[in-house]
């Protein structure tokens, strides 16, 4: 067995193997809602051991398919699914499947099966059934979950099998823990994940990220509040759902109920209606039908839905056209949330989807995290406030209020300092204070490596300030550490240095605070419209404006000349295109990664 498993994603890959029997797709029913719960999107991909369908015989994917069609993508406005036949009967190849997944809509892939591959894997054990270990072959096996009864070979974890929030923690932090392998080729490398290391002195994005995520702690406080106090906050518990939705068994638009049967008849007796908010009383019998409103209960005994526009009435009958399957146009009670299921998931962000599903639900009162509280000030005799008179020599301060604005639509309380004048003692007090009164603080300017401003003074005798220099372009200083318990950052000067240093460091550090700690910043692949620029050894955050091109991808070009003091090539971008750390040019017609901003800027 090779020992050697490239993952070809930036992803990372788990899989889940054991004999027949063993319990794997039990597990894996119960650990998808709850890793889903904590925030992960996943991708699986089963091994089935037989040839199957995932279509009814009669649907026209199936019947297309069938005909001869060795591809066949069915689409809807909720999923899209492609079947693809293989011609050679051959067993799948697992590189190939993992290509074929969307890797910028999930977090991490579950494999169930392929246990002879050679890829990370949890082996699922029973001693009962009396299977001889796949670890004591396979070196592959990370942990090995298995009943009370079973003694393990060897070293090796050990995982409770009946505990799911156990194998959840392990499998949660294999994805904390992951380091892409090798880059994408279908698109440049998503260059947040470029752990490539500079000098001792030097970080890359992705190790400035990790570096202040590890010492966020996510606030524990919560509150009660109402539905129309939600806006914006963050889930401190699962939001249960008392009711099914729907909650009876309803009619997904206006047609005809009835019984179907395998022999339809050529007319139906027509025996009343039924609008939405009402039901039919009695019990429909095979060869009668209603006419149903969208929403309105299906009948008893009835179980498909002709719509309106197929069916002809006349003289107390009605008659269909077209074809007819059971169960079409019915919505199943429950069909979208059982009763008792998660509905909202701990450590969501509520918004106007969101709090209108807890209104269908009838949830009134949620109980919420605490919101973050944001100190924010600017330092230096040169910096004037606005609407003032700008003094000779000196400078608008800008920066205070992008921060103050990012923070606020984060939703976080903000807690404005001002301008601090250029003296120790005044700075050492106002920080002080500062961290008795906030969660996190954060200036701009004064941060540069050999930069002789008091804060560097104050901050070192404060707390614990690493003062970094990050491969990337605008934005390479960064200061980063604590007072006291407090977080502190120390963004560069220039104003889109601020904007974009608060994008990639400042931003997950919040939402992690606030209970969001598996968030992730949303990058989709545009096609470049020109060529681009960059250094070798940094990643590059140009201001980009997307736009959805004639054919049917994004593209994106820049917003012109990218000056990081240049605060109108911010108001006039909607992302930024990110060229990462290995690549010095992209040329027109590449495929780069863009990171929207939109939502927060």
């Amino acid at each position: 067995m090779s020992t050697v498993f490239t993952n070809p994603l930036s992803i990372p890959v788990l899989g889940f193997c054991a004999y027949s029997g063993t319990g794997k797709t039990t597990l894996l029913k119960q650990l998808i809602p709850e890793l889903n719960r904590r925030g992960l999107r996943l991708a699986v991909i089963k091994h089935a051991h037989h040839n199957f369908d995932i279509d009814e015989p009669g649907k026209d994917s199936y019947e297309m398919r069938k005909a001869g069609a060795r591809q066949m993508l069915v689409a809807s406005h909720v999923r899209w699914a492609l079947m693809t036949e293989d011609p050679l009967d051959r067993d799948p190849d697992l590189l190939h499947l993992l290509g074929q997944l969307e890797q910028d809509k999930a977090d991490l892939v579950l494999v169930e099966g392929f246990k002879k591959l050679a890829l990370p894997k949890i082996e699922l054990h029973r001693a009962a059934h009396g299977k001889p270990f796949i670890h004591t072959e396979d070196p592959n096996i990370l942990a090995i979950a298995c009943c009370d009864e079973t003694k393990l070979p060897g070293e090796i974890r050990r995982l409770d099998l009946n505990n799911v929030a156990q194998i959840a923690d392990f499998v949660q932090q294999y994805v904390r823990d992951y380091r892409p392998e090798s880059k994408p080729s279908a698109a440049r490398a998503l260059p947040l994940s470029a752990c490539e290391l500079g000098s001792e002195q030097n970080l890359s994005v992705r190790q400035g990220i990790d570096h202040i995520l590890e010492q966020v702690k996510p606030v524990t406080e919560t509150e009660l509040l109402t539905l129309d106090e939600t806006d914006n906050r963050i889930l401190a518990q699962d939001a249960i759902s008392p009711v099914n939705v729907p909650q009876q068994t309803n009619s997904a638009m206006d047609g005809y109920a009835f019984a179907f049967q395998d022999n339809m008849s050529q007319s139906f007796e027509l025996k009343g209606e039924v609008l939405a908010g009402h039901q039919y009383s009695g019990q429909l019998q095979p060869g009668e039908a209603v006419r149903i409103m969208t929403g309105a209960p299906v009948p008893l005994g009835a179980d498909t839905i002709q719509p309106r526009e197929l069916a002809t009435e006349t003289d107390g009958k009605v008659s269909f056209s077209g074809k007819i399957y059971r169960g079409q146009h019915v919505r199943l009670a429950g069909e979208d949330i059982a009763q008792g299921a998660v509905a909202l998931g701990s450590g969501t962000r509520l918004g106007a989807a969101e709090q209108g599903l807890l209104a269908s639900l009838g949830l009134f009162e949620m109980p919420l995290k605490r919101r973050p509280r944001i100190a924010v000030f600017s330092t230096g005799d040169e910096v004037s406030q606005p609407g003032t008179e700008l003094k000779a020599n000196c400078i608008y301060d800008s920066n205070r209020y992008t921060i103050k604005a990012m923070a606020k639509r984060l939703g976080c309380e903000v807690l404005d300092l001002g301008i601090i004048e250029d003296s120790e003692a005044v700075l050492s007090q106002t920080l002080s204070q500062a961290a008795t009164q906030a969660d996190v603080i954060i200036s701009s300017g004064g941060v540069s490596v050999g930069n002789a401003d008091y804060i560097k003074t104050v901050l070192a005798k404060l707390g614990e300030i690493n003062f970094w220099r990050i491969n990337m372009r605008p934005g390479r200083p960064l200061a980063f550490g604590k007072i006291d318990q407090t977080l502190f950052f120390g963004l560069p000067g220039n104003p889109v240095a601020v904007m974009v240093s608060f994008l990639m460091f400042v931003q997950p550090a919040l939402r992690k605070l606030a209970g969001e700690p598996s968030w992730q910043p949303r990058l989709l692949p545009a096609i470049a419209d020109e060529a681009m620029r960059s250094r070798s050894g940094r990643t590059e955050f140009s201001r980009g404006i997307m736009t959805l091109g004639d054919d049917g991808q994004l593209h994106v070009r820049t917003t012109g000349a990218q000056g990081s003091g240049m605060l109108s090539s911010m108001v006039k971008a909607n992302c930024l295109v990110i060229i990462g750390e290995a690549d010095e040019r992209i040329e027109a017609g590449e495929t780069v990664y863009v990171h929207p901003f939109a939502d927060l800027l």
